[in-house]
């Protein structure tokens, strides 16, 4: 399921929260962007569309929750990142954030700590 950056920040509070109003992810975003409501409203309207999240009434209100999980977002996007750019590989993407010096002293440790994971439980593609 693709979602924008502007719906993935909705349902960013959705994950968060499991189940809010409009009004609540208004409120919850009033700090961090510069949306009016409607914009809001129309970013949850577009997420009802697509399926990636549900409507219940509340009295006079709608609560939304999410269908889509956020794991399965994330996979779905990390995927299509390595696709576009890496032609499905991983090693190409670490070369490149260790060549543009982005990778930490603390990420080169946890990438060691994942690969001989990996190694030890025989997991070698």
């Amino acid at each position: 399921m693709q979602i924008s950056e502007a719906e993935s920040v909705v349902m960013d509070v959705l994950w968060q929260r499991k189940s809010c109003a409009a009004e609540d992810v208004v409120a919850a975003l009033a700090n961090t962007q510069h949306w009016q409501e409607a914009t809001i409203k129309t970013l949850l309207n577009r997420l009802l569309k697509k399926g990636a999240i549900a409507a219940t009434k509340d009295g006079r209100r709608y609560l939304y929750s999410p269908i889509l999980r956020r794991e399965d977002w994330v996979l779905g996007e990390s995927q299509g990142l390595l696709e576009r750019l890496f032609d499905g590989r991983v090693t190409p993407l670490v070369a490149h954030f260790s060549q543009q010096r982005k990778l930490s002293r603390k990420d080169i440790v946890e990438l060691r700590k994942l690969l001989d994971g990996i190694d030890a439980g025989g997991d070698k593609q």
